[in-house]
């Protein structure tokens, strides 16, 4: 054991020191120039006139108020969707198909999701060309603004569609430690609805297991870039749209005030945070309220009915964008209200074809790598905990981190280290960047397969005469191959969408199809731009069917390493 203590310190350390270091550093970039001090760019004393010139912007408080309403009202809507179907569906047939379904959901990356669903509600988008004429009379399309609305309806209504799925998942990852069939009995001996008793006896301790998601969500939607761009307002943008243009402005001087900008975000995520802890209290003083009334709804047939068609309509909602996205990339002359293209064509297909090849390697070569290693230092953090000993609440707190904040609050930062020592543009600092959002995932996917594994298969190989790291990787390993593949496939995905770290870090020079699908939504070519999205979700959606069929393939003569 004294042997493999430095070891086992060495590598346990090494996937916190990854996200650690460089959001530390990211953070300290960012603080500096916010308070003039970035003497590269003349600031050589510290002042508060970034933060002067940040508050005389032009409607300001409304690009913070947009950002404060959007994070708080997407999270509590998917929490609302993610918990009314857990608490009607847990333990039925549909509860299992949406399980199945959840994997193809987390794979498609935020801009594309985004996308699909504005090819959707658009004023000339599918859902008014099903209905039209017959059902709307409408011969042309409304001159309605629908996407980018001034209120952000459509911003929040995108990011639930993305956000609920991903809930869902931290929820069944909770589930095995909390009794749901015998509170289920004990609710309905009592007299309680099947929802009523799940919110009553259930909901609270497994809420507490997710609450640290439930914050991600809100810091995620509060400084949303990419989504923002695509389905938010413009007069004025969200809070960290507006920062992320002032830093790729050519007129250098505005990165002070982008950096002022980013540290108002962390205020503007930490005051939605301090108003969700809120609105935490308060719903437990409902529902404690509730609870000594004793209010049973035992007749929630309908209530279940919505709380389970809901998040399954958001998904055929997701689904049905994507065909619109199919039908607009194969589309030739298709004139609003026909529901269908009048011809079909590749033509969109073969303009696109000569400038995707550098996106697509950018794109492939991010996100393999940054799984990749994100797979070998979780795996390592892994195997080197002792069994049956939990993370300690430091850890948990470090691979939370860049979930919990806001990227322009320490992406800024990382840019201006990356400039300074000369990696930006290059692929080294683009994997890193991708990285440091990689690798909090992959923990969340595999720390509960890795816990549920039973160590007596390997006690057994040890027995037989097998070393320990022999026993690792024949034993362990192939046993754990579906878990394993299905985190590395959510570690591409989640590589595969990012933006603002691949615009900044790869300083325009690394492009990939995240980033050329967003520079497109500023146009109004529908075909290039569903070409652009499909493309981005495509890689994700064949590395999970991999991930799916592979095992199967593999272990065709053992059944039991297939389960």
């Amino acid at each position: 054991m004294r042997q493999r203590a430095p070891l086992l310190l060495v590598s346990s350390g090494l996937a916190l020191a990854v996200i650690a270091l460089p959001v530390l550093a990211g953070l300290a970039g960012t603080v500096l120039p916010a308070f003039g001090y970035l003497p590269a760019l003349g600031g050589e004393a510290l002042s508060f006139e970034p933060f002067r010139q940040l508050f005389a912007t032009p409607a300001l408080g409304d690009s913070i108020r947009l950002s404060l309403v959007t994070g708080l009202a997407a999270a509590l809507i998917s929490l609302g969707l993610a918990g009314g179907f857990t608490a009607a569906a847990a333990g039925t047939p549909v509860f299992e198909r949406m399980r199945r379904l959840l994997a193809p959901l987390l794979a498609i990356p935020h801009a594309a999701a985004a996308f699909a669903f504005a090819f959707l509600i658009a004023p000339s988008g599918l859902i008014l060309r099903f209905l039209s004429p017959w059902a709307t009379g409408l011969e042309r399309p409304p001159d309605v603004l629908i996407i980018g609305d001034p209120a952000g309806f459509s911003l929040i209504a995108g990011l639930v569609l993305k956000e609920t799925p991903f809930l869902i998942l931290l929820i069944l990852a909770a589930l095995p430690q909390t009794p749901v069939a015998r509170s289920r009995q004990l609710a309905a001996s009592l007299g309680y609805g099947r929802m009523t008793g799940f919110v009553f006896l259930q909901w609270q301790p497994l809420y507490r297991q997710i609450r640290l998601g439930v914050l991600a969500v809100i810091a995620f939607s509060s400084s949303v870039i990419d989504v923002a761009l695509i389905l938010g307002p413009n007069l004025p943008a969200p809070l960290s749209v507006r920062l992320a243009q002032w830093m790729v402005d050519p007129d250098l001087s505005l990165r002070f005030t982008a950096s002022a900008g980013a540290i108002l975000q962390l205020a503007v995520t930490l005051a939605a945070i301090l108003l969700w802890i809120g609105l935490e209290r308060a719903g437990a003083t409902i529902l404690g309220v509730m609870r000594e009334r004793g209010l049973r709804l035992a007749r929630d047939r309908i209530a279940r009915a919505v709380a389970i068609g809901l998040p399954v309509a958001t998904a055929s909602f997701l689904i049905a964008g994507f065909l619109a996205l199919f039908l607009w990339c194969c589309a030739g002359f298709w004139p609003f209200p026909d529901t269908l293209p009048q011809d079909w064509t590749l033509r969109s297909w073969r303009t696109a074809w000569p400038r995707l090849g550098g996106p697509l390697a950018t794109t492939l070569i991010a996100a393999f790598a940054s799984a990749f290693i994100g797979m070998v230092l979780v795996v390592l953090r892994l195997a080197t905990r002792p069994v049956g000993r939990p993370a300690s609440v430091l850890s948990q707190g470090v691979m939370w981190l860049p979930l919990l904040l806001p990227q322009v609050g320490f992406l800024f930062g990382l840019q201006f280290l990356a400039i300074r020592t000369g990696t930006d543009g290059s692929y080294a600092a683009l994997i890193l960047s991708h990285l440091i959002f990689v690798l909090p995932y992959l923990m969340i996917t595999m720390q509960d397969a890795w816990a549920a594994f039973d160590p007596r298969y390997e006690r057994v190989a040890t027995a037989l005469g097998a070393s320990r790291l022999r026993a690792f990787f024949r034993v362990r390993l192939p046993m754990m191959m579906n878990a394993l593949l299905a985190a590395f496939a959510i570690g591409f995905a989640v590589s595969v969408g990012q933006y603002l770290s691949t615009v900044l870090i790869g300083a325009g020079r690394l492009p990939t199809l995240t980033t050329e699908a967003v520079a497109l939504a500023a146009g109004d070519n529908r075909r290039t731009i569903a070409v652009y999205a499909l493309l981005q979700t495509l890689p994700p959606l064949i590395l999970f069917a991999i991930a799916a069929i592979l095992p199967a393939l593999l272990w065709r003569n053992r059944r039991a390493m297939a389960a």
